[in-house]
């Protein structure tokens, strides 16, 4: 007898509720440190890289152009990217566009432009600044059409 009770308050307990699950506190990720660290080297690899585009020396530009894909990737993956991370991505892809243009590969170009597009038709709210970078895009995009058709 002693072990059908025992049986049933084991089965009893097992058909209880459920404890609810633990609330962990949501971390945003532009809050933390690495995220304004890496936000910043991007700007500056984007600045380096567009100085030595300027003065003829591609192949470093395409070099750091290459390295901040990473960082490019880590800062716009979170949830909600900041302005500053998507400015840096932008500018990075619109470089690295504009430097394909330049090698005739239109194609691979317009899909970095295309990303550029996409990043600014869907940011809010708008501004001077992001309608300007959408501008930009949607003529880079028309350009790199034009040359295709040729």
């Amino acid at each position: 007898m002693r072990l059908l009770i025992a049986v049933a308050l084991i089965a009893g307990a097992a058909c209880g509720p459920t404890p609810a699950p633990k609330q962990t506190a949501k971390i945003d990720p532009t809050q933390e440190a690495w995220y304004g660290e890496t936000v910043q080297k991007l700007q500056a690899m984007n600045g380096q890289a567009q100085s030595l585009w300027e003065h003829g020396k591609a192949d470093e530009a395409a070099a750091i152009i290459t390295a901040a894909e990473p960082s490019v990737k880590r800062v716009v993956s979170v949830p909600r990217p900041t302005l500053p991370a998507l400015e840096a991505a932008s500018d990075r892809d619109d470089l690295y566009g504009r430097m394909l243009l330049a090698n005739h590969s239109y194609g691979w170009a317009r899909i970095l432009f295309q990303t550029n597009l996409a990043r600014w038709r869907s940011w809010r709210p708008q501004t001077r600044e992001t309608a300007r970078r959408l501008k930009r895009a949607e003529a880079a995009i028309a350009e790199c059409d034009r040359r295709l058709a040729e």
